[in-house]
């Protein structure tokens, strides 16, 4: 496939975008609009354009890649789905009575009501670094293949292949917001699902596979051990550190994260915002399967062909989130090119735009109290939440130009290592609110504690093996950071007589 024909591709699906952001949002540029969609999106919609958003294109081109990658990792990834399904189902449970009986905007005024001031700037300020730094890394996945395969043709760098890119979503999400993601995220989680499907099939159809053939294939390779249960101490693989590690994370980067809950709230009731989540785990799971099984396909039907995993362009090493693009644009036809580039734009942007929407929404209400001193109408506040989305596009874009100058290892471990340090305190700090009710924190301390516990916790990581007879950390890390957050929180607290009901 061209880098023109790409390029087409690109501008006519920006285009529909577009079209759906002016139809959706031309009525109403409000920011109640925009923070909450006026709460009252249909609960499929949110669950259906959930998968797009927690999906992401690091799912979509990093997981595949990983089952075959030299550290022999197979499918291993799915014990760390199994986690995250419990991870969604509390958070339907306990998380989420919680926000709507508050009647929450952003989900970290529970902290300020429970804890005061300090803590409540320190949970937005945890989550806005987070967020910033996280959607960064899924961003720069994509914007690596498009540059690779579309823009180098055209020399124009890779800096302004981020600006770009950027500047498209802010133009379609900075009037209508969470409004008008509930509409194009649902479109682009079609495109991502569809893509996913239809990939297998012309995979399939290239090595002759039926889908009983392409099962067998799949189990009878090297690629499809799912469970690993040997060397608990030295390995980052094994079923208990992946499902501890998948469930805490997925409380901490789903239940506790405003993108994700920001879609939740905006349900008309807390039965509705329950019944998106339980259809969205279900999707969630099962759309992993076949993630993963395009992963074993590509493998097997690059051993087949000869095809050489690509080399990153400046480490010079081997890089297994470009082998998808790889047998997708350059050995496949034409209509699976298309099909590819559609689900991997899908996964990205619909990531990418939601999350600048929370992003936007966190610090208009938690620093800039849009939501408590003014008029969500007023010309001068929607204004100044422009400015604020455009603010964090260029932090997003900051952000991507400096992991691209460091980064030599697959964006998917990364992100979640990342996630383990910056989101390990927001669990820690929601799990003492929630289980400690008779004990007031000292406000003052809280931000402190929770940059100390990270600090903590790498120290640890990095002696791991000294201080726990071998034992290396994965995903798990968050379980620690958490921890020890929690422990700073109680022994700086003090008794209450009074019990806090919420």
């Amino acid at each position: 496939m061209t880098p023109s024909a790409i390029l087409i591709l690109i501008i006519i699906y920006f285009g529909t975008l577009f079209y759906i952001s002016h139809r959706v949002s031309r009525k109403d540029d409000g920011n109640a609009a925009f923070f909450t969609a006026n709460k009252n999106s249909k609960w499929y919609l949110v669950a259906f354009g959930m998968i797009g958003t927690a999906l992401s294109g690091v799912t979509f081109i990093s997981v595949p890649g990983e089952v075959g990658a030299a550290s022999g990792e197979q499918f291993k990834y799915f014990q760390f789905v199994l986690g995250n399904a419990i991870g969604f189902i509390i958070i339907t449970k306990l998380l989420l009575p919680l926000y709507y009986r508050m009647n929450l905007t952003s989900i970290y005024g529970y902290i300020e009501q429970r804890m005061g001031l300090y803590s409540y700037k320190t949970a937005a300020s945890i989550f806005l670094i987070s967020r910033t730094v996280s959607s960064a890394f899924r961003l720069y996945l994509v914007v690596i293949v498009l540059q690779r395969f579309v823009f180098d043709y055209y020399n124009i760098p890779f800096a302004l292949t981020v600006l770009i890119s950027l500047l498209l979503i802010f133009s379609y999400t900075y009037r209508g917001g969470l409004k008008t993601i509930i509409i194009t995220d649902t479109l682009q989680t079609f495109f991502l699902v569809t893509s996913v499907f239809l990939t297998i099939y012309f995979i399939c159809d290239k090595m002759d596979l039926s889908a009983i053939g392409a099962f067998e294939e799949v189990k009878n390779s090297n690629y499809s051990k799912i469970f690993f249960f040997d060397d608990f101490l030295g390995s980052k693989f094994h079923f208990v550190k992946q499902i501890l590690g998948g469930m805490f994370v997925t409380i901490a980067m789903t239940g506790l994260d405003q993108d994700l809950m920001q879609k939740n709230l905006s349900c008309k009731n807390i039965g509705e915002a329950q019944k998106n989540m339980f259809t969205f785990t279900g999707i969630f799971v099962l759309i992993n399967i076949f993630f993963l099984s395009v992963g074993a396909l590509l493998y097997i039907y690059a051993n087949k062909n000869g095809i050489a995993v690509p080399v990153d362009l400046i480490t010079g090493k081997p890089r297994t989130d470009l082998l998808f693009p790889e047998i997708a644009l350059n050995h496949l036809s034409i209509i699976p090119a298309i099909i590819f580039l559609l689900g991997i734009i899908a996964a990205t942007f619909a990531t990418t735009d939601s999350a600048l929407t929370a992003l936007t929404t966190s610090f208009c209400v938690d620093f800039l109290g849009m939501d408590k001193t003014e008029n969500s109408t007023k010309k001068n506040s929607v204004r100044k939440r422009h400015f604020v989305h455009l603010g964090f596009s260029a932090l997003v874009f900051f952000v991507i130009l400096v992991f691209n100058s460091i980064n030599d290892s697959s964006v998917v471990g990364m992100i979640f290592k990342v996630a383990s340090y910056t989101y390990g305190p927001l669990l820690g700090l929601y799990a003492f609110g929630l289980f400690q009710k008779t004990r007031n924190v000292n406000d003052k301390l809280v931000p402190f504690i929770c940059l100390l516990a990270p600090f903590l916790t790498y120290l640890i990581n990095e002696n791991s093996k000294v201080l726990f007879s071998g034992y290396v950390f994965d995903n798990e890390l968050i379980v620690l950071n958490g921890l020890l957050t929690y422990l700073g929180l109680y022994v700086t607290s003090s008794h209450s007589n009074t019990r806090i009901s919420f």
